[in-house]
């Protein structure tokens, strides 16, 4: 158990912890959530003894193992990743070292005899140290974070940032502590590695104590909500959305005693007032100035400011905005993917899923024309016009510009600087925010700033790779209900699976070999995956296979004939099209895995597939009538 006794905190005129008594009993599962820069990870260094207080007290039993992970780690090392892994065992450690420093030497000058009596030793104590189990069960967490065997092998010193961050997780994790307190673990995960961590966490003895901005972690990983705001703390009991309804009840309560209180407090000054202008009464005034005096205020925390915007219709498109037929794309000579295929229709919005180095990037540069593909094809469909957002937002902002300059760059018409100003406080830049230099923002508020700079440019068809990266939940909030309200087209990637959730209506897989794209959302994608007897799901979840399409024999030198095919296809798509609308709605009431959730999953597959069938259709059909009209 973790006992915080009347802990105290003040950086400069601000109090941070004021008075905080609270205790964290073993297995208990928080997510501790607050406004940026409420204390939260500052919270985390107290607990951990790496932050001293002002008075005040943390308590952990001698016996009662309690591990922190900060959000950014340093990690210089010359070992290997699977050693340094194991570097967390002292005794292995030592014994590992040992091993490397015979080998080297077995390898340049040879060993003596007692060398040889040495690494005999080594060896043997190795076994009884249980090297082997312990270097699968490390090797098995390696690899649910993303790491392939090969990596296992390479140098610490090669690793990215974002890479030595997983390694720092996985030592982590080995230590098998009682508690842990995890600083946004997930901010260098990608969705496959997320998705493992979040099943370690479901399945873990441990307790925890977790700072993240997913809402499903958030959700679906912790058994309680410590809130830290205004310098208290207050302890939740469920998830995150239940929570959300509890602090609006405390709140709307504390709301009204505050009320009361002020109202008290009016009429108690009023009467001392009086009672001032009085000789008879003054020493009563005193009394009650006294009694005023030691009344606690009730504090209410300020409200966060209401979201209004609303984001212009776009320019109509084709009904299929974006085609890619059989791409390739190598880098270096490593072959990234092959064989990508889709179609991406107008209005949906799909996300492009894979583990982090398949290339999900390098598919979106390809897309935009940044790369070039080795084979294959690209087309954008009728009247389409893209912006890009990119994932590095160092590269696609100027540092020396201030916010508002950077902004007002991609506004080609009056009426689209018009909007600007509004756009910018509904993402959190208000009043002289908006005169700040790009080199001071955060990587969050960078985000918001390049996310603006999209929405302005009436593009119907947003490209968006990671836009989730380094966004508190309220600005998650603030772009998703943008991202909604958007009428064009969206193609993305996140890491973020309640936005993922929330915002997709398909999903595109990129593999190695090909792409297989599902309909649906993220959780809808990985029942299908987890059902399906292959790598692809059956037709019943909507998969699209890579097959060679039939082609259609269309009457020749018979406009009349040709105009009524025509009119035929059009009608059967609406009719499907608003088939598959009321199919969608039905997911709205029927529970997920029962019978009829599964019948009404194994229709939209089939409306899928013949919608696709007959907008193809209705091309050839189209570029038949064009071509007898040309004539």
């Amino acid at each position: 158990m973790i006992q915080l006794d009347n802990i105290c905190l003040t950086f400069g005129t601000r109090a941070i912890f004021d008075h905080i008594s609270c205790s964290l009993q073993p297995g208990q599962r928080i997510g501790l959530v607050g406004r940026n820069g409420s204390g939260k990870t500052t919270l985390l260094k107290v607990i951990a003894g790496l932050q001293a207080l002002d008075s005040g007290k943390v308590a952990i039993p001698k016996d009662f193992r309690c591990a922190y992970m900060p959000q950014e780690v340093v990690l210089v090392s010359s070992k290997t990743v699977i050693n340094e892994a194991l570097a967390i065992f002292p005794q292995l450690a030592e014994l590992l070292d040992d091993l490397d420093r015979l080998e080297h030497k077995n390898a340049t000058s040879g060993l003596d005899e007692k060398d040889f009596e040495h690494y005999s030793t080594v060896q043997h104590n190795l076994f009884e140290a249980r090297y082997e189990s312990t270097k699968a069960r490390a090797e098995k967490m390696l690899v649910g974070l993303g790491f392939t065997l090969k990596q296992l092998e390479a140098p610490v010193s090669s690793l990215s940032v974002g890479w030595k961050m997983r390694l720092v997780l996985a030592k982590l994790l080995l230590q098998d502590a009682d508690f842990y307190l995890f600083d946004e673990p997930t901010n260098h995960l990608d969705l496959f590695a997320k998705d493992w961590f979040f099943d370690f966490l479901s399945n873990a003895s441990f307790g925890f104590l977790l700072v993240s901005h997913d809402e499903y972690f958030l959700n679906n990983a912790c058994s309680h909500i410590c809130e830290v705001s205004m310098g208290k703390l207050t302890m939740y009991t469920g998830a995150y959305a239940l929570y959300l309804q509890q602090k609006e009840a405390n709140k709307l309560l504390l709301e009204k005693k505050h009320l009361e209180q002020q109202k008290f407090i009016k009429k108690q000054q009023e009467t001392i007032d009086r009672f001032r202008a009085k000789a008879s009464k003054a020493s009563m005034a005193q009394s009650m100035i006294k009694a005023l005096e030691k009344i606690e205020l009730i504090q209410v925390e300020p409200e966060v400011k209401s979201i209004h915007f609303s984001l212009p219709p776009t320019q109509k498109t084709g009904r299929i905005v974006l085609e890619a037929k059989n791409v390739d794309f190598a880098f270096g000579g490593n072959q990234i993917f092959q064989g990508a295929s889709f179609q991406i229709f107008k209005g949906h919005k799909v996300a492009l899923v894979a583990p982090n180095g398949v290339g999900k990037t390098t598919l979106l540069n390809v897309i935009t024309g940044k790369y070039i593909a080795q084979s294959g094809e690209i087309s954008l469909g009728h009247n389409v016009k893209v912006a890009l957002f990119e994932q590095d937002q160092n590269i696609s902002l100027k540092a020396t510009n201030t916010i508002l300059d950077e902004v007002e760059g991609v506004c080609k018409t009056q009426e689209t600087r018009a909007r600007v100003r509004g756009l910018l406080g509904a993402f959190l830049f208000s009043g002289d925010d908006v005169y700040k230099k790009i080199a001071v923002l955060s990587g969050g508020e960078k985000n918001r700033v390049a996310m603006v700079k999209i929405l302005l440019q009436d593009a119907n068809l947003l490209i968006l790779d990671e836009p989730t990266n380094h966004l508190d939940i309220v600005s998650k909030e603030i772009l998703l209900k943008a991202l909604t309200q958007f009428d064009g087209t969206i193609l993305f990637v996140s890491h973020d699976r309640a936005f993922l959730n929330a915002l997709a209506t398909d999903i595109i897989e990129l593999t190695p070999k090909g792409t297989f794209p599902y309909a649906g959302n993220y959780d809808e994608y990985l029942y299908a995956k987890k059902h399906s007897t292959g790598s692809t799901v059956e037709a019943k979840h909507a998969v699209v296979k890579r097959a060679a399409q039939p082609s259609v024999i269309l009457p020749s030198n018979q406009s009349h004939e040709l105009k009524k095919q025509l009119q035929k296809t059009v009608k059967k798509i609406e009719s499907l099209e608003k088939e598959k609308v009321l199919i969608v709605r039905q997911f709205e009431d029927v529970a997920f895995g029962s019978n009829e959730y599964h019948d009404a999953v194994a229709r939209l597959g089939k409306i899928e597939s013949e919608l696709k069938k007959y907008s193809e259709l209705w091309e050839q059909l189209e570029a038949q009538n064009g071509a007898a009209t040309d004539k």
